[in-house]
């Protein structure tokens, strides 16, 4: 199912001189060539737009409920990736959206346990690459968590507001990566990202948190969470980039047109909604105007 790519990278890294970047070019006129995978990109996102959208809009069990199966099968993704063998990736899957969708119905002390238990039947069953299994696992329940409990918490728009901070610093990393070029950010783990990209991502983010900031009346420190959102959603793609590069995979799977899988699809907001769950349990969320 998973193609193959460059041969998995040696565990250790010379370390390059001090500013000595990998470059890449900025866009040439051959335009088509650096956007040909925008146009399945762009479909699979509208169809992901409308089921999310809805699910998100109607909130309760069907919020909690998509959130599960799609927890469930990144998992699935994820023990496929490591080679764990189909009847372990299944039980993985079903152990992991189980388990979310059954903590988002009982009391969160009660819940919690139900949730370290995907983690640990990692451990139990899977023998290969237990270390990616476990953080990555717990990762994944972690953030599903996250987000249903985000919505439930604070509403329709602060669901929308991270979203927005996703999108707006995956969207404006992609084009400024490809338009400007220009250092690359690690180039043996993930070749395309570039640094202007990345600063890009920031400042789309800073955008929707400015927004959101003046449309809301939040404090102005929702203009630097939702920065620190996005940096971590970059590096949730970074990491997943990276067992993919380990494991010599091109794709988690091949769900979506244009996007490869759904781990693909959403490691920007398992690493943002870790973000966010560290954020709301040590500030005042939303940050109250004129508080500091």
């Amino acid at each position: 199912m998973n193609d193959r790519i460059d041969p998995a990278i040696e565990d250790e890294e010379e370390e390059p001189p001090l500013f000595d970047f990998a470059m890449d070019q900025p866009l040439e006129p051959q335009v088509a060539g650096r956007f040909q995978d925008l146009i399945p990109r762009l479909s699979t996102a509208v169809v992901l737009f409308l089921i999310g959208g809805a699910a998100i809009w109607l909130g309760g069990l069907w919020f909690v409920g998509l959130i599960s199966i799609i927890t469930g099968v990144m998992l699935w993704e994820l023990a496929t990736m490591l080679r764990t063998g189909p009847k372990r990736a299944r039980l993985m899957a079903v152990v992991g959206g189980g388990a979310l969708f059954v903590a988002n119905l009982i009391p969160i002390g009660f819940g919690l346990p139900l949730l370290m238990l995907v983690p640990m039947v990692g451990v139990a069953f899977i023998r290969r690459h237990r270390r990616i299994m476990v953080m990555f696992s717990l990762a994944m329940v972690l953030s599903g968590l996250s987000l249903t409990q985000h919505l439930t918490q604070f509403g329709l728009a602060w669901m929308v507001w991270l979203i927005l901070v996703v999108v707006a610093s995956d969207v404006c990393g992609y084009f400024a990566g490809r338009i400007l070029g220009g250092p690359k950010f690690w180039p043996r783990v993930s070749p395309k990202k570039t640094w202007s990209g990345t600063i890009a991502g920031w400042l789309g983010a800073a955008i929707i948190g400015l927004i959101w900031t003046v449309w809301l009346d939040a404090g102005w420190e929702t203009i630097g969470i939702s920065i620190a959102l996005a940096m971590m959603a970059q590096m949730g793609d970074i990491a997943e980039s990276a067992v993919k590069r380990k494991m010599g995979v091109k794709d988690s799977s091949n769900l979506l047109p244009g996007h490869g899988g759904l781990f693909d699809r959403f490691d920007a907001m398992l690493g943002a909604a870790l973000m966010l769950l560290v954020i709301e349990s040590l500030s005042e969320f939303p940050p109250i105007p004129g508080v500091g």
